[in-house]
C-alpha cells in the first residue's frame, strides 16, 4: 500500500487489516490510492473505550429486541448541544418531502457546494446531530453545504432517502450550483446514500456531481462480507447482532410500498464515470471491509479513488474532531479534497 508521508497531514504508517478477496478477475484491476494513518491519540483511545462502554451495549441491547419502540427519534432533538463553528450561518429548507438546512461557515464562499447526508443506520440522527461536523466541513472546504433530513426506517424504504437525497441535489442546481460544482457526501448509512444519488444522477441525466466523500460509509446490505471479517469482533460501536438485524429491518422497510424498486448496494452498482471518491475509514470498523470493497470497485471501473485508513479510530471519528485530533485532521482532508476538485 502507498503511504504519502511527505504529506504533514499523515501519520506514519502502521499495518492495516488484510483487503478482502474481490470475486475472480478484478486482482489486475486498476487499484486505488490508498493512505495509512497511523498512531493513536490518547484522546482517541479514551473515546473509543467510553463508546464501547456505552453506546455499544445499547446497540446490543437493540438488536436483541428490534420491535421494541426504541426513541430513535429522540437522538436528533437532544444534540443541540452541538453547536456549530462559531459565526456559522444555517437556516431550514424545505425540500419536496423533508426538510434540509442550508449552511455556510465563515469563509465558505467557494463556486462549489456539498450536498450531505447524515448517518444512523437509516433510524436516526439528523440535523441538529451532524451541525458541528458539516459546519467544519463546510469550513474546511471553504464551501457552502445542504444537509438533508431525509426520511428513514422503519416507516420509509431506503429509496425514499435517495428520493431526498436527489430532491437536496436539484435544490442547489435551482439555486445557482451546477452539478459538476456539488460534492455528495454522507457518513455511515449516508455513506450508502452518496453513492447512491451520485448513481441516480448520473442514471437520470442529471449529469455528473464533481465528486462523492463518503466517510464510514456502508457500501453493502449484505451482511455476511462484515461478519466474517475479523473486525466484527474488533469494532468499538456496533455488536456482531446488530448487522444482520439491520438488515432485516432494511428489508421489512422495502415492502412497504411495491411502487419502489428496492435500492441495490453500492458495491453492486455499475459504477464507470461515478465521480472521483475519498473514502475514509476507521481501520478496525465493522464496516472497513465495505469502505475497502467500494474503493477496489470503484477504482476497477476507471474512477479516481483514494482510500484512507485510519488506525483504530471509531466510527465516524471526524464527528468527534473538537476532542480528537485525528477527526480534525481528518476533516482538513476532506477539505483540502473537496478544494482540489473546485480547481478542475
Amino acid at each position: 500500500m502507498n503511504s504519502a508521508l511527505s504529506d504533514p497531514f499523515v501519520s506514519p504508517p502502521f499495518v492495516s487489516p488484510p483487503f478482502v478477496s474481490l470475486p475472480h478477475g478484478s486482482s489486475p484491476a486498476p487499484a486505488p490510492r490508498i493512505e495509512e494513518h497511523g498512531g493513536v491519540s490518547l484522546a482517541s483511545r479514551a473515546l473509543s473505550l467510553s463508546v464501547r462502554n456505552t453506546v455499544r451495549p445499547f446497540l446490543d441491547a437493540w438488536a436483541l429486541a428490534p420491535a421494541l419502540p426504541w426513541p430513535t427519534g429522540l437522538v436528533d432533538r437532544v444534540a443541540f448541544p452541538l453547536l456549530p463553528v462559531p459565526g456559522t450561518e444555517h437556516h431550514r429548507v424545505a425540500l419536496d418531502a423533508c426538510p434540509a438546512e442550508f449552511l455556510r461557515a465563515p469563509g465558505a464562499d467557494s463556486r462549489t457546494a456539498i450536498l450531505y447526508l447524515h448517518g444512523g443506520a437509516f433510524l436516526c440522527c439528523g440535523l441538529a446531530t451532524h451541525r458541528q461536523l458539516v459546519s467544519r466541513i463546510s469550513a474546511a472546504a471553504g464551501a457552502p453545504l445542504l444537509t438533508v433530513a431525509y426520511r428513514m426506517l422503519p416507516h420509509h424504504p431506503i429509496r425514499r432517502a435517495v428520493d431526498d437525497g436527489l430532491s437536496g441535489l436539484r435544490w442547489l442546481i435551482a439555486h445557482g450550483y451546477p452539478i459538476d460544482r456539488i460534492v455528495i457526501a454522507g457518513d455511515s448509512a449516508g455513506g450508502f446514500l452518496t453513492f447512491s444519488v451520485a448513481y441516480e444522477a448520473l442514471r437520470l441525466g442529471l449529469g455528473r456531481a464533481a465528486g462523492t466523500v463518503a466517510i464510514s460509509p456502508l457500501t453493502d446490505l449484505d451482511p455476511h462480507r462484515k461478519l466474517e471479517h475479523p473486525n466484527a469482533q474488533k469494532c468499538a460501536l456496533f455488536p456482531r447482532r446488530a448487522v444482520p438485524v439491520l438488515s432485516t429491518l432494511i428489508q421489512r422497510a422495502e415492502r412497504i410500498d411495491d411502487r419502489y424498486e428496492p435500492v441495490p448496494s453500492p458495491v453492486d452498482l455499475e459504477m464507470t464515470g461515478m465521480p472521483p471518491a475519498l473514502i475514509q475509514t476507521g481501520s478496525e470498523e465493522m464496516t472497513f471491509v465495505d469502505a475497502e470493497t467500494m474503493a477496489y470497485r470503484l477504482a476497477a471501473a476507471g474512477v479516481p479513488t483514494e482510500l484512507q485508513v485510519w488506525e483504530k479510530q471509531v466510527h465516524v471519528f471526524q464527528a468527534a474532531a473538537s476532542l480528537v485530533p485525528e477527526g480534525g485532521r481528518a476533516v482538513a482532508r476532506i477539505g483540502r479534497f473537496v478544494r482540489s476538485l473546485d480547481t478542475v
